[in-house]
């Protein structure tokens, strides 16, 4: 296994930017985390049928949600990767995912006036592919095990765009 240390750590930069490109808002670096085409499974928290759609899409789609919260964080630790060939893997990581609204932005949704949010808590399995010398995501999956908070606040997120001056 010493020998793949530069593939593991390659990896393991690939799914932090997945959880940084989403918490500062860079969505071109959450997009460079994905093949064009990739397998996205949220089943667990969302009920939906996993589904392969193209990785602007599924970036379109997540900036929709999480980037209209006041702040993310999404804490990403204990990688487990295990190889399935020189450019195949599958990544296992714990997630820990905060999403928050203040009060201001609560007020101004015409919400009472204090902080709402909602932690989310479970495992990524990922499969990650080499292509041109770069670790990519091919297929993601999360696993919620846990949540706190007010679930309501991702219909909120999915609401009109409020500005707080």
């Amino acid at each position: 296994m010493a020998e793949r240390f530069d593939d593991i750590y390659a990896i393991i930069q690939v799914s932090l930017s997945y959880a940084g490109g989403i918490d500062h808002r860079d969505w071109e670096r959450f997009r460079g985390v994905f093949h064009d085409e990739c397998h996205f499974d949220t089943s667990s928290w969302s009920g939906r049928a996993p589904s392969v759609m193209r990785a602007d899409d599924w970036v379109q789609a997540v900036r929709a949600v999480n980037g209209s919260f006041d702040a993310t964080q999404h804490l990403m630790t204990n990688h487990v990767i295990t190889f399935e060939g020189d450019d195949a893997a599958i990544g296992v990581n714990e997630v820990h995912a905060q999403h928050w609204f203040g009060a201001d932005t609560m007020l101004a949704m015409q919400q009472p006036g204090q902080a709402a949010w909602c932690t989310l808590g479970g495992h990524y399995r990922n499969r990650y592919t080499r292509v041109n010398g770069e670790w990519r995501m091919a297929a993601m999956q999360l696993v919620v095990r846990w949540h706190a908070g007010d679930q309501g606040v991702f219909a909120l997120a999915r609401g009109p765009r409020i500005v707080v001056e």
